[in-house]
């Protein structure tokens, strides 16, 4: 992820503009786990859809890049892997025949760079399903669905509850480094230099409190998170952003190799099945998610917008 620039707009290129959430947890244990980034996975033939599936049925166990980011896929204060990727990969994956699963940290603008040079074998870390990814990688139907929300001064006094609200009474908005809420700002007709970043959501929360700006701009499960234990603060009703003149809610995903379509495949034949049990909204609701983020969006859809 790119590296803050304090309190300055700045611009973002096309991909950063999906890259949303910045790394809030469990830098401090990347350190003892990062030897496993470095060492490179058995590679798989693309041969009708590859043999990956087999190989870590054999190995016993998966390896997952995640970025580090609450509550997508993180290290916690125990060392323990977790996030809503992870805890849906443990289940997902033991369906399969995989006992266990490795995190591969990194920055989330390498997760698919280091996917495709066989660093881990799949990416979890509620990527957003994005037609320039869809170059790259091969996507699973998405787990969830994302709209965003705003966290402000408690009562919200300025009555934002859109962009629109916002833009019209003029508010001083701030989100997150690479976010996706500065081209929903932009899109609504803020402008970009005008927007106030900051490095995570900690830091939008802060310049909330503090009345340097009047709100902060991020997912809903982001805003819920950060703002429920805020006196000063608090995160409105998600709402659905417009882009294109057209509503847009995003939908993230695990990603593979592009060669690996029957590992794909199988996973997200397993996939429908919790989401059909109601076990999927089960996995992740302890991190945050309700049943407005619950989805039926597929790859499909999502790479052709």
């Amino acid at each position: 992820m790119a590296a803050p620039r304090g309190n300055d707009a700045h611009t973002i290129r096309p991909e950063r503009r999906h890259t949303r959430r910045s790394v809030l947890a469990g830098l401090a244990a990347f350190g003892a786990l990062g030897a496993a980034g470095c060492t490179r996975v058995a590679s798989a033939s693309g041969k009708d859809g590859g043999d990956l599936l087999e190989r870590l049925r054999a190995q016993g166990v998966v390896r997952l890049g995640i970025a580090g980011e609450v509550p997508f896929g993180y290290i916690d204060r125990d060392g323990r892997l977790t996030g809503e990727a992870p805890e849906l990969a443990r289940a997902i994956f033991g369906r399969l025949g995989v006992e266990r699963v490795q995190p591969v940290p990194t920055e989330f603008g390498s997760l698919i760079p280091g996917l495709n040079a066989q660093q881990f074998d799949v990416v979890a870390a509620g990527m957003y399903v994005t037609p320039d990814r869809c170059e790259q990688v091969i996507f699973a139907d998405p787990d969830y669905q994302m709209p965003d929300a705003f966290i402000v001064p408690k009562g919200n006094p300025l009555g934002l509850r859109t962009y629109a609200d916002a833009l019209r009474r003029h508010a001083k908005i701030a989100t997150g480094t690479g976010y996706a809420q500065i081209q929903h700002a932009v899109e609504a007709g803020f402008k970009e230099n005008d927007l106030v970043i900051v490095p995570d959501q900690v830091a939008g929360l802060n310049a909330v409190e503090s009345g340097r700006v009047d709100l902060f701009a991020a997912t809903a499960v982001t805003a819920r998170m950060v703002a429920r234990r805020s006196a000063k603060a608090e995160s409105t009703k998600p709402f659905v952003a417009l882009v294109d003149g057209r509503p847009k809610a995003d939908g993230g995903a695990f990603a593979f190799r592009p060669t690996e379509t029957r590992l794909r495949d199988a996973f997200n034949t397993e996939l429908h099945k919790l989401r059909r049990s109601g076990e999927l909204y089960r996995i992740v609701r302890p991190f945050g998610f309700t049943k407005a983020e619950m989805t039926t969006l597929t790859a499909k859809e999502l790479c052709r917008r």
